[in-house]
């Protein structure tokens, strides 16, 4: 696959799944055998796990991305994140805080043919807990 075609893969992920809430489309995204590099507790292995990951997130933090960058090179592709979501739902275990906050991010996937196979990613989580109030900000 192309460079061009990697990148409109992983932007209709974001556009389609996250910020659509079209879960139905990971099936034709996702490889069956997905590897996520950093599961959230009780999620799942392969592509039934990211449906997990992806219902925590929207139920959770109901997000919206907006991709600041989205470089390709032979089968990755990295993707620059501005995250602005509200916690209206029990995310990770803690309990809906009804905040919101704006916090970056940068995933990695490895893909494997027309499909997203592998996951790695950073996230300022601490900037996100603090917006919460979960976490003193200085």
């Amino acid at each position: 696959m192309s460079a061009e075609t990697n990148k409109a893969l992983v932007r209709r992920f974001f556009e389609e799944v996250l910020n659509g809430r079209n879960m139905e489309v990971i099936d034709e995204l996702v490889a069956a055998d997905y590897q996520e590099h950093d599961p959230f507790p009780g999620q799942r292995e392969g592509r039934e796990g990211l449906k997990d990951r992806m219902t925590m997130l929207i139920e959770g933090l109901a997000p919206t991305f907006t991709i600041d960058d989205l470089i390709a090179e032979g089968d990755r592709v990295v993707i620059r994140w501005t995250n602005s979501a509200t916690h209206s739902g029990t995310f990770l275990g803690i309990p809906p805080t009804g905040r919101s906050c704006r916090f970056a991010g940068i995933d990695i996937f490895r893909m494997d043919g027309d499909r997203l196979a592998e996951h790695w990613h950073v996230v300022d989580q601490l900037s996100m807990l603090q917006q919460l109030e979960l976490l003193p900000s200085s």
